[in-house]
């Protein structure tokens, strides 16, 4: 499993105030730029897996949403997590 307990730990530790606090939008956006990398290595060598393409797609639309909701809050965390984790927009 390419997602353990203990590495997603350490994605909320980093990303979020603590590692518990897995409802921080910073920390949900970290596990989903993490989970959107993997699939695209996954999707880079089996092109015709759609299944995981529309997982893709729909996991790309949960973290636009949440990066939106961050804009319209706090546009300094935005840009700060923007920086971070490499995101264009």
């Amino acid at each position: 499993m390419y997602l353990t307990k203990e590495k997603k730990a350490e994605i909320f530790a980093k990303h979020g105030e603590k590692a518990t606090n897995t409802g921080s939008s910073e920390g949900q956006i970290a596990l989903f730029t993490f989970r959107i990398n993997h699939l695209t290595e996954h999707l880079k060598r089996n092109r015709k897996d759609y299944n995981t393409e529309r997982s893709l797609v729909k996991l790309v639309g949960k973290r636009r949403n949440l990066l939106d909701y961050l804009i319209k809050t706090d546009i300094v965390r935005y840009r700060e997590i923007i920086k971070e984790l490499g995101i264009r927009k």
